[in-house]
């Protein structure tokens, strides 16, 4: 007999083995097992200001850059996830601030062009799930050494990113991020998406496409350490054969003027969340 899935529990494919477990979904279908953690993730960031015309051209219908046109470079590397039996990965965010105006809602936040990530694992969770636009790539361990950290990231072998972190003191207090609560502000906070999903065999149409929010409250975490300094990133130019499906993503990145950098900063974290508060904007 043909199985059925059940309505109250999530699946992703393949479907025919039961509900799948993943960071919103414990074994056994257990939701929200693991809605925070106490994950250690140490962020490297670069800050760049750039011409809002190219940002511009980055965004969906529906969207516009608001704010100074910084670009965000983030590469963070996380360890001790729950939701992966202790195990961790690594991402590569590049976010620049936007607002969604939609028929119905309103949000305002950095919007998230890409994140690469080196596991499939919460790649498949975070694009079907969420709404992340996930790809993959190789993020090795930051290299420190005589003051000087620097990230990279490849793909197979071909190096498309290198971001040096120097002169970098120790800061106090929080993160300094603008707070989400103002109650005189109609947009929602958070961190913009676009979700897109093709229509198999007309390949031109979508299946989905909507904007996603994630919520800035609650917070993931405050910083347990932060340091602030300079720092500089390069996306190097990239033929079709040396990034058969990542080319247009990496070379429209190192198309972006940088007209000055604004500074870069190191945190650490301790703990996460499970991000199920994840929600469609219309």
């Amino acid at each position: 007999m043909p199985y059925r899935m059940n309505p109250k529990l999530m699946y992703m494919m393949p479907t025919h083995f039961g509900p799948m477990a993943g960071p919103r979904q414990g074994p056994g279908g257990q939701i929200s097992a693991f809605a925070a953690d106490q994950r250690r993730s140490q962020s490297y960031t670069v800050r760049f200001l750039t011409r809002r015309e190219q940002l511009d051209a980055l965004l969906p219908e529906g969207f516009s850059v608001t704010g100074d046109p910084i670009v965000t470079v983030t590469q963070t590397h996380m360890t001790g996830i729950d939701w992966l039996a202790g195990r961790g990965y690594s991402t590569l965010g590049v976010t620049f601030p936007a607002q969604f105006d939609g028929t119905h809602d309103r949000a305002r936040g950095p919007f998230l062009s890409v994140l690469w990530e080196n596991l499939t694992d919460p790649i498949l969770t975070g694009r079907e799930q969420l709404g992340f636009s996930k790809i993959y790539c190789d993020l090795p361990e930051p290299v420190t050494h005589a003051g000087r950290t620097c990230c990279t990231a490849a793909w197979l072998g071909f190096r498309f990113m290198d971001m040096a972190l120097t002169n970098m003191v120790e800061a106090e207090g929080t993160d300094g991020s603008a707070s989400a609560n103002g109650q005189d502000d109609p947009y929602l906070q958070g961190t913009l998406h676009y979700k897109y999903i093709p229509h198999t065999g007309n390949w031109g149409e979508a299946d989905v496409a909507y904007a996603v929010l994630s919520p800035t409250n609650p917070p993931v975490a405050s910083p347990t350490g932060r340091w602030q300094g300079e720092g500089t990133v390069t996306f190097h130019q990239a033929r079709w054969e040396d990034l058969p499906t990542q080319h247009m993503i990496v070379n429209a990145l190192a198309d972006l003027e940088i007209t000055e950098y604004c500074g870069a900063t190191i945190e650490h974290r301790v703990g996460g969340r499970d991000l199920s508060d994840q929600h469609m904007l219309r």
